[in-house]
């Protein structure tokens, strides 16, 4: 089973790009995680249903090969670390690779968000693009330490 993190955006700074690359290090390889970083459309004078169909585009294409969405967003839903290892648990019983997707700054096209099999999101706060890759990529890592039982995640 292979993990994807697809997030619409630009380059990242190099210290979000060097710190997704320790965490996506750490990984172990029967659960290889990658971060493909999806094109958003230019602003311009296009409307905010056009700027989302255009990345809808672009996700799905990328998706291809995926059994699994994970759609990241603010009304989803709200795991804590150990919930999140019990549902990477469940996935990695269940097989299949599963791709976790981060919208651009106009969200996610209602297409993406109605197809995914699951809808969570990382914080009540409001984060940068940039930030919730990373901690994406530490959550991930975390809730594999939990399911594996290694000493990275201490809880109580």
């Amino acid at each position: 089973m292979r993990l994807g993190i697809l997030a619409v955006g630009h380059r990242l700074p190099d210290w979000v790009a060097a710190g997704c690359a320790e965490y996506i290090k750490r990984m172990p390889r029967e659960l290889p995680l990658t971060v493909t970083e999806i094109k958003p459309e230019p602003r311009g004078s296009k409307s905010r249903e056009q700027l989302l169909a255009a990345e809808k585009e672009r996700l799905e294409a990328a998706l291809q090969g995926y059994r699994r969405l994970v759609v990241l967003d603010e009304r989803g839903e709200d795991l804590t670390t150990l919930k999140l290892a019990k549902r990477l648990e469940d996935w990695m019983r269940e097989g299949g690779d599963t791709a976790f997707v981060v919208g651009g700054a106009d969200g996610i096209d209602p297409a993406i968000r109605q197809r995914a099999d699951d809808c969570i999101r990382l914080s009540s706060l409001t984060l940068p693009h940039a930030m919730a890759r990373l901690l994406l990529c530490e959550q991930l890592y975390r809730a594999h330490s939990v399911v594996r039982n290694h000493p990275y995640h201490r809880e109580g």
